[in-house]
């Protein structure tokens, strides 16, 4: 599979590295390394990075807060996130652009799909923060949605484990790893690549979903050039 422009995913929590909480300044370095390599080779990136080394909305309702103002705290944590990836990629040399799902000029610019596309072939990477911009909805569910509108070639998941696994191979050592499966297997054997809007999402448009290591440094060159690292999910 050839790839003109994707949409990268990225997690939150992976951002963390070796802290607790907030942002390891060596990962987001790494990352921004990796992503430059890729866009130096041509390829056109969005990114939409989650929130959960900030705050998690779910988690907020549990302990009293407003659904609502919950997710509209956590679609803030993934704007700081955001804005931490572009100077790092600027740092680096990489030219980007973050755009945002509510107005908040001058942190970023209202995103509209022309707009990121405009930006992504200029060379720029659009950078896609506040996830959809409403409440209910995941940063997968933002970032299936916005690589559907961008029309992206496939949705890249970076995450800490490298693929798909029948069960959740930090909990069960017996997990084998799945090379490529349908959504529909991932629907029947309900395993949690995404929230179920997401996949359903991708399925009804199209959009394969390449879910990877992230954190290991070099593997998004890899899974790009199509290296068996990964595991593919498609129709």
């Amino acid at each position: 599979m050839q790839f003109k422009r994707i949409l990268l995913k990225l997690s939150g929590e992976s951002l963390m590295g070796g802290k607790q909480y907030g942002i390891d300044e060596t990962r987001l370095e790494e990352y921004a390394q990796q992503i430059k390599e890729v866009a130096r080779m041509g390829v056109q990136l969005g990114i939409v990075i989650g929130g959960g080394n900030i705050f998690r909305g779910l988690s907020g309702t549990s302990k009293g807060f407003d659904r609502v103002k919950g997710d509209q705290m956590g679609m803030l944590a993934t704007v700081i996130n955001s804005l931490a990836l572009s100077s790092a990629l600027t740092a680096s040399g990489q030219k980007n652009r973050v755009f945002t799902a509510i107005r908040m000029e001058p942190v970023g610019e209202l995103y509209s799909k022309w707009k990121a596309i405009e930006a992504m072939e200029r060379g720029e990477i659009a950078i896609i923060a506040g996830g959809t911009g409403n409440p209910f909805f995941t940063t997968d569910t933002a970032s299936a949605l916005r690589g559907v509108e961008i029309e992206a070639d496939a949705m890249f998941k970076g995450t800490r484990v490298d693929g798909v696994y029948t069960a959740d191979p930090e909990k069960d050592p017996t997990a084998t790893k799945f090379r490529a499966i349908t959504f529909d297997e991932v629907y029947e054997r309900g395993l949690r690549v995404m929230d179920l809007t997401a996949t359903t999402l991708c399925k009804e448009n199209n959009l394969p979903v390449v879910v990877f290591d992230m954190d290991s440094h070099g593997n998004l060159k890899k899974v790009i050039d199509g290296e068996d690292i990964g595991t593919l999910i498609h129709l």
